[in-house]
């Protein structure tokens, strides 16, 4: 059953889903300093599709995982993980605020591929807010500067892989139950994680830390499922301008848990990353508005 509009409801569930993935980010850096890096990789990925699917096959039965497009399920769960990898590997060596502002580029960097690959028209303003978007990643990296690392670029191949899973999401929306489709991501996740299980596993005895990955599993799962649940209440460019409030949460814990603080060269940049962004969703809202009433005034 379709979810009824309500744009207020929408903004503020996406709002939790972003400080969920704030939350995720800073339990991840936090963990992965004692925990193998990709067993905290697979036990994100098993709580999340233990629990989806201990909520949604009591009520749902086997038919929730009937799918049209198997290998795109496949595919975008194959992304995800790679973008989870890719994220897990940088937050060992970079603050989370930076981190994140960096991986918000991905709206932004579609412009990149409807303009390359796609052959949409892009207008002279749209140009200037991604350019705008990588001149504020060019403020936080610093290539060249003493505070460049090779870790630094990783959050770009994270942008790169994250621009194909929203596509692909969004193909899939048009046809699959998006429960079904967080279903297989959390799976899929799981399996092909599961793999190099037996290479790092590592026992741990500590209370805390087992508690910390069931932080970090929740708050995935309870992110992934509000972000689904704003989706079906609000269109897209309603809500994408406010996705940038978790650059401001991910600052908020990196200063709570790491006590570290942006220089202003990073505030900088990171504020115009957001800047370009919520520009560029209130952009698509105009051009959208443009689209209904040209038709009308015919």
């Amino acid at each position: 059953m379709k979810a009824r509009a309500n744009p207020l409801a929408g903004i503020a569930l996406v709002l939790a889903a972003c400080a969920c993935f704030a939350m995720l980010d800073t339990t991840t850096k936090f963990v992965s300093a004692s925990v193998p890096l990709l067993m905290a990789l697979w036990f994100r990925y098993a709580f999340q599709a233990v629990a989806t699917s201990a909520v949604v096959l009591p009520r749902r039965g086997l038919s929730v995982l009937r799918t049209r497009h198997l290998p795109f399920q496949i595919l975008r769960g194959l992304l995800l993980l790679t973008s989870s990898l890719l994220a897990f590997i940088s937050l060992r060596y970079m603050p989370v605020g930076e981190f994140t502002a960096i991986v918000m580029l991905a709206p932004l960097a579609l412009t990149l591929l409807a303009a390359t690959v796609l052959k949409e028209f892009v207008s002279p303003l749209r140009w200037l807010l991604v350019a705008g978007g990588f001149a504020g990643t060019l403020v936080i990296i610093r290539p060249g500067g003493e505070t460049f690392s090779w870790a630094s670029l990783l959050p770009l191949g994270l942008v790169v892989t994250n621009v194909w899973f929203q596509v692909l999401t969004s193909k899939l929306a048009r046809t699959e139950d998006p429960v079904t489709t967080h279903l297989y991501t959390g799976w899929v996740g799981t399996l092909l994680s599961s793999l190099t299980l037996p290479f790092v596993w590592r026992s741990i005895a500590s209370a805390s830390l087992w508690g910390f990955l069931c932080v970090m599993g929740a708050a995935a799962t309870i992110g992934h499922f509000m972000l689904i649940l704003a989706y079906q209440r609000a269109p897209a460019a309603t809500l994408t301008p406010y996705l940038y409030a978790q650059i401001a949460f991910a600052m908020l814990g990196g200063l709570l848990v790491f006590d570290h603080v942006p220089d202003g060269l990073s505030l900088l940049g990171m504020a115009t990353i957001a800047i370009c962004g919520a520009a560029g969703a209130w952009l698509t809202v105009v051009e959208n508005r443009r689209l209904v009433l040209e038709p009308l005034e015919a």
